[in-house]
């Protein structure tokens, strides 16, 4: 998954951190993921030994708040037709732009499609990295599609400089 040094593509994405131009910091102390990317660069900078000022989550895959039976339900029309779920999927990541984003496409696995889904954000871990040192910075679109963003807000509030962007979606 992990695509550059410091990068890690959201779920059904690749190399497609230009997209994030605008708010990322490009440099050797500063990871960021986006999404499912997001899951990774914290885990990766959480369990890593190297200097990491900062942690930027691009529209973290935020899905602990949702019921199995959601969850349950993506992965099994996934795993019924991958290329339909993805079509629809992708439409509600570039929600409301009409930007094509075909060029970063990489069709997924069932397997990361229910990593994403079943993965906890744990207070305990974040709380881990803010003693480390490292600055976190959450990125999130006020009409985002994907995840319910007013709960990831005052999820991750409490450890991280939270930027609220009203009128954006999940690709920001």
């Amino acid at each position: 998954m992990k695509i550059s040094k410091n990068y890690f593509s959201g779920f059904c994405f690749f190399d497609e951190s230009d997209l994030f131009d605008e708010y990322i910091i490009r440099n050797d102390f500063t990871v960021c993921g986006f999404s499912y990317g997001g899951i990774k660069a914290f885990e990766e900078v959480l369990n890593s030994q190297n200097r990491v000022d900062k942690l930027q989550l691009f529209s973290p895959a935020f899905f602990q708040t949702q019921d199995d039976k959601f969850k349950r339900t993506q992965v099994m029309y996934f795993k019924k037709d991958a290329n339909v779920y993805c079509e629809g999927f992708l439409q509600n990541v570039v929600y409301p732009s009409p930007l094509d984003i075909s060029k970063y496409f990489k069709i997924g696995t069932a397997q990361e499609l229910q990593e994403l889904l079943y993965y906890e954000w744990s207070e305990e871990k974040l709380a881990k990295l803010v003693l480390k040192g490292t600055k976190i910075e959450v990125y999130l679109g006020g009409i985002d599609k994907i995840v319910d963003t007013k709960k990831a807000k005052e999820f991750f509030e409490k450890f991280a400089t939270v930027y609220y962007i009203k009128e954006k979606g999940h690709l920001l």
